[in-house]
């Protein structure tokens, strides 16, 4: 019975979380073409020779009417990264290309957030230079390759794209994202990118993985005028210049494992306007194609979510058990056992624990008959977690490509 409880009240009274009708909001801006804001790209890149050939072009192919330019910031790759991605802007043209790398990020900082730090810093400069990148020019050694270019405008960017370096863009992509920013007002405009769904344990796992951000973050609750939670999804983040100077990103998160829910915080406590949805035009081309993989990616920050609090890791494996363990159980209890009480609570219970999945696997074009087997992910997840409590307590935590955050959390602002 406590889990049919649950299920009312997650059903009703969690910002509808199930539903997934948050899209990116559509621009009514009249911008003429020369008045469009100038847009600075930045995609930090470690070891991403992979998926690079399948996703930069997108970006250098975008049909924006503006000024933009990209900064691709190679973050210590060993395989090549930094000049695939110039090959492929000579091979595709399109938008202005630099390729900088910073070096090993300084002690307190991530490395991802230490290569956004650099790359946004890049970016005001040559803003303050007059100056923008040429596509067959790099900047591998951290000096300012930069050239005149009569595109180029002594102002420096009104706003950054934030995007990593395995999500694929629509050509239009940046062009609605900076129309829903201005017709809105939004301070960061954020799209949880479509991530790949091929492999079977994709299937199992990938569509949970989003619903159950979306349970913990309901995107109603982040996108209302008095909003009652903040998030924002990494992969695709549109954000004003001016806003993150004044909230001091990424220098006051720098610590950050969860770096898109520390960004949105920190955009929000600076007085800053959110929108978080799912993507309709934006995709993640990162494969996962084992148990194993998608494991690593999510332990790595799973206990970094919990604060590395042991009490609030106890209560999200009693609340993963009680929520979407126990329908089934008493499913078995009332079949097996002669429980007719707990059989039909349970019945009832898992019914609306299937039909709040069914919007998500619709959204992913995933078979309905999955929805039923949200309890089977559930146990995952729940091991999941707790493996990357373990891993934390070993020193091990928050490990990625290389590199470990024994305490990933973000460093209070100074």
């Amino acid at each position: 019975m406590g889990s049919l409880a649950a299920w009312g009240w997650l059903l009703l009274g969690q910002g509808f979380f199930w539903r997934t009708d948050q899209r990116l909001p559509s621009g009514h801006a009249r911008v003429e073409p020369d008045t469009w804001p100038r847009v600075a790209v930045v995609v930090p890149a470690r070891d991403e020779a992979e998926v690079l050939p399948r996703s930069l072009p997108s970006l250098l192919v975008q049909d924006y009417p503006g000024e933009a330019e990209i900064l691709l910031v190679d973050d210590g790759s060993t395989d090549g990264t930094g000049k695939l991605a110039e090959e492929l802007a000579l091979r595709y043209g399109g938008l202005p290309l630099t390729v900088t790398s910073p070096g090993e990020p300084e002690p307190g900082w991530t490395g991802k957030l230490w290569a956004l730090r650099h790359g946004i810093a890049l970016a005001r400069a040559r803003g303050s230079d007059a100056c923008t990148s040429d596509p067959r020019i790099s900047d591998m050694e951290g000096s300012d390759a930069c050239t005149s270019d009569p595109r180029s405008s002594a102002r420096g960017p009104e706003f950054l794209l934030l995007t990593d370096a395995d999500i694929a863009h629509e050509p239009d992509s940046l062009r609605r994202l900076v129309e829903a920013a201005l017709a809105h007002d939004l301070d960061l405009v954020s799209q949880m990118a479509r991530l790949r769904v091929a492999s079977v344990w994709e299937r199992l796992v990938v569509p949970a993985f989003v619903y159950f951000f979306a349970q913990l973050y309901p995107f109603r609750w982040i996108n209302r005028p008095r909003p009652r939670a903040t998030a924002a999804a990494g992969g695709c983040v549109l954000l004003r210049t001016e806003t993150a100077e004044r909230a001091r990103v990424p220098e006051s998160i720098r610590q950050a494992v969860i770096d898109d829910v520390s960004l949105a915080r920190a955009v929000r406590r600076s007085g800053g306007r959110i929108w978080l949805g799912l993507a309709e035009r934006v995709d993640s081309v990162r494969p996962y194609p084992h148990l194993a993989d998608l494991w690593r990616m999510i332990s790595r920050s799973a206990y970094a979510q919990l604060r590395h609090n042991p009490l609030l890791l106890a209560g999200t494996v009693a609340g993963l058990a009680v929520v979407y363990l126990a329908p089934p159980v008493a499913v078995a209890a009332g079949l097996l056992g002669g429980d007719t009480v707990a059989g039909w609570a349970g019945g009832l219970a898992w019914a609306v624990m299937a039909g709040t999945y069914l919007p998500m696997l619709r959204y992913y074009r995933q078979p309905l008959w999955l929805a039923p087997t949200l309890p089977l992910t559930a146990l995952l997840y729940l091991f999941m977690t707790v493996d990357s409590a373990v891993q934390h307590y070993r020193g091990r935590g928050a490990a990625w490509k290389g590199r470990t955050y024994a305490r990933p959390e973000a460093a209070p602002d100074r």
